[in-house]
């Protein structure tokens, strides 16, 4: 079904994680602007939504990059004390990182690490989390926003690791879409390239470490990145929309009026 946004008020909610800046912080700013409460989780806080929103914001401090410190937070029920009551429970696994970016042979074994676990291990327990979370009754609808990348189709020198992430999140998505488990929905998506600090980390890393980089410049320079605004919008109503789910993996440009 479409989740209509003139529901009862807070019916439907929201789980950001990466809240804090680029397209995190733009999915929390406009789903709170439709008075869709939002729970932000991150490394770090942001008060000024918290300030402009206390009754439709809370937040957690949570290292999603240590899987110990998420399973710990997930042990304290604060997911399904937010999900109580709710319609339908939103879950936009947006936190990620880019790095290492290097070739094989030159990436830092720690980094390697935690983008394993930021990018795959903690939208995967989240995922689970929500799927299992007692407060949601029967008629709930769970629906899941894995935030992909073209890297997780197509593989570029330098990104093995953030290429192999992406591409982990998108066989999760086709998996869970084939044990279909009841009022879950699930879809992986490729957002575009969003002028955030992530494409700032890419233009500033040596040639030698990403021979494609040149390409990212021009990106910027020819003023072909889109907004975070942008992109979180067209997530944001797909999301909502009746054919939310009915692809495991797509990508924003392939959504057209969905």
């Amino acid at each position: 079904m479409t989740i209509s946004t003139s529901a009862p008020r807070f019916a439907i909610r929201a789980i950001v994680t990466g809240h804090t800046r680029g397209l995190g912080e733009a999915l929390a700013q406009l789903l709170l602007q439709r008075d869709i409460e939002v729970l932000g989780l991150g490394r770090g806080a942001h008060a000024e939504l918290a300030s402009r929103h206390p009754q439709r914001f809370s937040q957690a401090v949570v290292d999603l990059a240590d899987p110990t410190a998420l399973e710990r937070w997930l042990a304290g029920g604060t997911l399904d004390a937010f999900a109580l009551g709710a319609q339908c429970v939103l879950l936009f696994n947006n936190a990620g990182t880019v790095e290492p970016i290097a070739p094989l042979g030159a990436q830092d074994p720690l980094a390697i690490a935690r983008a394993v676990t930021l990018n795959v291990a903690a939208p995967l327990m989240l995922a689970n989390a929500l799927a299992a979370a007692p407060a949601l009754g029967a008629g709930a609808s769970r629906r899941i926003v894995h935030i992909s990348s073209g890297a997780g189709r197509n593989a570029y020198a330098g990104w093995s690791v953030y290429c192999a992430t992406k591409a982990a999140l998108d066989h999760h998505a086709r998996a869970i879409a084939l044990d279909a488990p009841t009022g879950v929905r699930i879809c992986s998506i490729a957002p575009g390239v969003i002028d955030t600090g992530m494409q700032e980390t890419i233009r500033a890393t040596s040639v030698d470490q990403f021979p494609m980089r040149e390409r990212f410049e021009q990106l910027k320079q020819n003023g072909l990145l889109s907004t975070p605004e942008s992109a979180a919008r067209q997530l944001i109503d797909y999301a909502l929309s009746e054919a939310f789910g009915s692809a495991p993996v797509t990508d924003v440009r392939e959504l057209g009026n969905a």
